[in-house]
């Protein structure tokens, strides 16, 4: 894929793999437009860049809006939407639940992508068509016991991936999951002590998969990142239908 010129937009982009990519992007001369809540690094990344940092929280509808505005009004259209900003949680469903930790949860991981799908729709239909790219997670597709929230919201990211690549493909607007395993970011931090010699990824290696599934063409998958495996869409089993 020719990433020249291509405008990116990026949710979690001040930090771990939003960050990794912009910088790969911005090498390949890309426009990436970085968002974020954390302002320092956000902005210092943006000046690294030459590009634009927007001040932008996934869990409020309109910031996404303006952040999609933004990227329009400075480089004149959008190409891609990497919708990637996440949390962990760290609470089970017992005695640890937190409602607002829950809440903070699905907030940011499944509602931020849903207004993020929502924000970036008209700008790359004006563009005749373009990517969108959800970070889900393996926790997506297997089991995560010590992080039940978090692969909750993961596999819904999935299936909306899924559900949406099929129903704006006529329009040429692809959508995809980007599922990696654990990778050496800050997300990490609550989970280090349960890992133990689990293999981490690197991120370059999620940004190499970034990469892989922009140019596969493919849409309405969800791509395994996981360290030693080639990177392809996940094979779903099919689902019974009914019996007449």
């Amino acid at each position: 894929m020719e990433l020249k010129g291509k405008v990116v937009w990026i949710t979690g982009g001040a930090n771990g793999i939003g960050a990794a990519v912009a910088r790969r992007l911005a090498g390949l001369g890309a426009r990436p437009v970085l968002c974020d809540v954390d302002v320092e690094r956000g902005e210092a990344l943006a000046a690294e860049l030459d590009t634009l940092f927007v001040r932008c929280d996934v869990r409020e509808p309109a910031d996404s809006v303006r952040a999609v505005e933004a990227a329009v009004e400075r480089f004149g259209g959008l190409d891609v939407a990497f919708l990637n900003a996440g949390v962990s949680t760290g609470c089970d469903l017992g005695e640890g639940f937190d409602p607002e930790v829950y809440r903070r949860a699905m907030a940011i991981n499944l509602d931020g992508v849903v207004y993020g799908v929502h924000a970036a729709l008209p700008a790359l239909r004006a563009r005749g068509g373009g990517d969108i790219v959800l970070t889900g997670s393996m926790g997506g597709l297997a089991p995560m016991p010590y992080e039940p929230v978090y692969a909750a919201n993961k596999a819904a990211v999935v299936a909306l991936a899924r559900s949406l690549g099929p129903a704006y493909e006529e329009e040429g607007i692809r959508v995809n999951a980007l599922c990696p395993s654990f990778a050496d970011t800050d997300i990490l931090t609550r989970l280090r002590d349960f890992l133990g010699d689990f293999p981490i990824l690197d991120v370059e290696t999620v940004v190499d998969a970034f990469l892989t599934l922009l140019a596969s063409g493919t849409t309405g998958q969800a791509w395994p990142v996981v360290p030693g495996r080639e990177f392809e869409p996940f094979r779903f089993r099919g689902v019974p239908g009914p019996r007449v």
